[in-house]
């Protein structure tokens, strides 16, 4: 049951990375990756959980709030480099 979980994770991580490459938009292509980051914190806990190792959760936790605070600082940004670019055209 475990594996199949797994399996599926990992598919839905393929899917993550091919939205990621093709996707229309920016903003698209932030939340492909920040989905793809997510579905990693949940392998690397299923992965925890399957060896019986409780501390690869600290390391998913960890991966979370890195994940978390790597696409906030994305959209700022280029939030803040869309408002520069448009006032420099007035």
């Amino acid at each position: 049951m475990i594996s199949a979980t797994i399996v599926a994770v990992l598919v839905s991580m393929l899917l993550a990375l091919v939205r990621a490459f093709m996707g229309p938009s920016f903003y698209d292509r932030v939340l492909a990756v920040n989905m793809f980051g997510t579905k990693t914190v949940l392998l690397i806990a299923l992965l925890g959980f399957l060896s019986g190792r409780p501390d690869f959760l600290d390391i998913a936790l960890i991966y979370a709030l890195i994940n978390f605070i790597s696409v906030i600082a994305i959209l700022r940004y280029f939030e803040y480099s869309n408002r520069k670019s448009s006032i420099q055209e007035t």
